[in-house]
């Protein structure tokens, strides 16, 4: 009596689980940190690389030509003349870029630097999702079933019940591996929150109101697993251009709240889908459509709203309806 409730403390696989997905979140910023250190001393060489090609970390154009810089070669058309077709503006934007670059004597004993580090951490990355992969299939609680019944962490085509990693990636925005990332943090028992407003709550992204009186304040970054959340909100950016309930949800959302809270609140309705997925392991992801919202609004509604509108362009409107 009067004793608070037990912290949620997963189970040992799913603490390991939980290892390995969050070396690997740390492998991938450490790798963005050492592009953007790249990117940083490419500039201050006058060698405008990022301004021909989208990403200096996803294009392969980019890399060809540091690696050619790095091997000595300076001429700017034989350097733009390694340029593949993904590239807007062809070799004459990358030429362009390249011209009048200064590079001295240590900015390739740099860039090869970089670039030895950025293949490293490209290395150790793919051997932790490896491990990541494994160690989920050794989960049984993880594993789908067989057209036959048959429990399997690969359960093949025309499976009864999908695995619990690819029936989240069923959701718009999650991938295989945040997939995995999100199971490593809720684990796969839900009966530690018993409802869906628990397990948003646990990982900070409920809504917090903040009043004194007739006051109403900026309500305070709530407490919670920053992980979870960050996963989240990265799912609801990734169904962001989708043409899918979610991805319709947050751009109404942005016209009105912005785009940070926006994405909070899409990031919160997929913690909601996962909580129910989770939950219920024969139950699959069903798309509502992004037409959902234009269907539940009423007739009547959709009046008012037009209205309204011309209201406020100075339009005074007598509807009357059809014969």
């Amino acid at each position: 009596m009067g004793l608070l409730r037990p912290s949620f403390v997963p189970p040992p696989e799913i603490r390991a689980l939980r290892d390995l997905t969050r070396t690997r979140l740390q492998l991938v910023k450490d790798r963005t940190r050492e592009w953007q250190r790249l990117e940083k001393l490419l500039e201050g060489a006058l060698v405008k690389l990022s301004s021909a090609v989208y990403s200096l970390a996803r294009n392969k154009t980019a890399r060809d030509i540091l690696e050619a810089i790095v091997a000595g070669e300076r001429d700017p058309k034989v350097l733009a003349a390694r340029t593949h077709g993904n590239v807007k503006g062809g070799s004459a934007a990358v030429e362009k870029a390249l011209e009048g670059m200064l590079l001295g004597d240590h900015h390739p004993v740099l860039i090869r630097l970089h670039l030895d580090h950025i293949t490293l951490l490209d290395k150790l990355t793919a051997e932790v999702e490896d491990e990541i992969e494994a160690a989920l299939d050794a989960i049984p609680a993880a594993w789908g079933v067989c057209p036959d019944g048959v429990l399997s962490a690969d359960p093949g085509p025309g499976a009864a019940v999908l695995p619990a990693a690819e029936r989240l990636a069923e959701i718009p925005g999650v991938s295989l591996k945040l997939a995995r990332a999100i199971i490593a943090e809720t684990g796969l028992d839900m009966t530690r929150f018993p409802t869906a407003d628990h397990l948003v709550s646990w990982a900070g992204l409920a809504p917090v109101a903040r009043q004194s009186g007739p006051r109403q304040r900026k309500p305070a970054k709530g407490q919670g697993d920053a992980y979870l959340k960050g996963y989240c909100t990265q799912a609801a950016n990734g169904a962001a251009n989708t043409s899918t309930f979610l991805g319709e949800r947050l751009r109404r959302l942005s016209r009105r709240l912005g785009g940070n809270k926006a994405k909070c609140a899409v990031g919160r309705s997929v913690l909601v889908i996962i909580w129910h997925l989770l939950t219920d392991p024969s139950a699959r992801f069903t798309d509502l459509g992004p037409g959902w919202h234009d269907e539940q609004a009423s007739r009547e509604r959709k009046i008012r709203a037009h209205l309204r509108q011309l209201k406020a362009l100075g339009l005074d409107v007598t509807v009357n309806p059809a014969a």
